[in-house]
């Protein structure tokens, strides 16, 4: 990751998230004390992108566990666990967030032991609340590890010359550093390929104008913004070599949910004969999930669609719909870039033997 992108950081025991509701007009960190704001950011797209979800979660966690009241390990586990379940309840398609849940509860589980008298009920939870704080660290120092490795089992299928479509945001500002799709970007462009980027501009909140373009812009990599309905057009011309997007949650088959428009893209890809691919940490598989049917989708305020910046694009009375992503069939997808390698379809086996090989 550029050293001019920090994305999310915990700091004197707080939690420093970069405001990417302002980009790209100011760069401005929101700097949360209480688990409160980071919950808040979470939900109003301050902090984005699934595996920046999933730390900024655990951080928050970390942050309410050290206010949590301790009069009785009863109280010291319920408070923990309402925690949890505020978190869970702020993103429902991100499967980071659920994976980051459960990581903070194993680190609460395995370092809490109830005690019986007041004195060691202090005692325990100081060194419960340390463990998560720790735990959280250490889970934004792996995502970036985690993205670097993406980043290079994926340039393999980057040539030199390539141009990459990409759609919203799935760079380092998605993630704790360096990114998935962008991070695929990054390693091929260190490995001294020459590429080109064209952006979608990602309605209705316009993460890749705002995001991606800026993102590429500071880390010198050629961009061009197009609007989301040229793509296929782009396509046409035989302007476009390979599509590369992140991913939210992606089912044991290899469905895929991502930023709505993901779909259409990689039906336009497969007309087009044009390789489709996911990258995404396997943190974010689901494999509980049988199909992509299974997964809940998003849907946000109607005034996403309504406004721009604020700005009122609609006429007062119209109904909305808003999902904030869609599911992506694993048979359009050409190949999973994972840290642990490369998966293609049929993709069960495939991911299995990933997940398999991981541990």
């Amino acid at each position: 990751m550029s050293a001019r992108i920090s994305t999310l950081a915990w700091q004197k025991n707080a939690v420093h998230l970069l405001d990417q509701k302002v980009l790209p007009a100011e760069v401005r960190t929101l700097i949360c004390t209480r688990y409160e704001e980071v919950l808040a950011a979470i939900k109003d797209l301050t902090v984005r992108g699934a595996p920046a979800i999933g730390v900024a979660a655990a951080m928050g966690i970390a942050l309410g566990a050290l206010a949590l009241p301790a009069d009785s390990s009863e109280e010291f586990q319920k408070g923990f666990d309402a925690l949890c379940d505020q978190f869970a309840a702020a993103r429902p398609t991100a499967r980071n967030l659920f994976w980051a849940i459960e990581r903070m509860k194993g680190c609460f589980a395995e370092n809490f032991r109830p005690a019986e008298s007041v004195g060691s009920i202090a005692g325990e939870t100081a060194k419960v609340r340390q463990a998560l704080v720790v735990e959280a660290q250490r889970m934004a120092e792996e995502d970036v590890a985690i993205n670097r490795r993406i980043g290079q089992q994926g340039q393999i299928l980057i040539r030199d010359g390539a141009r990459i479509l990409t759609h919203c945001n799935a760079g380092a500002l998605a993630t704790a550093g360096y990114g998935t799709a962008l991070g695929v970007i990054r390693a091929a462009r260190d490995a001294g390929k020459q590429i080109q980027v064209f952006a979608d501009e990602t309605r209705p909140v316009l993460q890749g104008a705002r995001l991606t373009a800026w993102e590429l812009q500071q880390e010198n990599i050629p961009v061009t913004l197009i609007t989301d309905n040229m793509a296929g057009f782009l396509m046409k011309q035989g302007r476009i070599d390979c599509v590369l997007v992140g991913a939210d949650r992606i089912a044991a088959n290899g469905d895929t949910a991502n930023k709505i428009g993901t779909y259409s893209l990689a039906v336009l890809a497969s007309a087009h004969q044009i390789p489709f691919y996911i990258a995404a940490p396997l943190s974010t598989i689901d494999r509980q999930l049988s199909s992509g049917a299974e997964i809940p989708i998003e849907e946000r305020p109607d005034e996403e669609v309504l406004a721009i910046q604020g700005v009122r694009i609609a006429p007062v009375g119209v109904a909305v719909y808003n999902p904030a992503f869609d599911v992506t069939p694993g048979c359009y997808i050409s190949a999973i870039i994972t840290e642990a390698g490369i998966a293609q379809f049929p993709y069960e086996s495939f991911l299995e033997k990933l997940f398999s090989e991981k541990s």
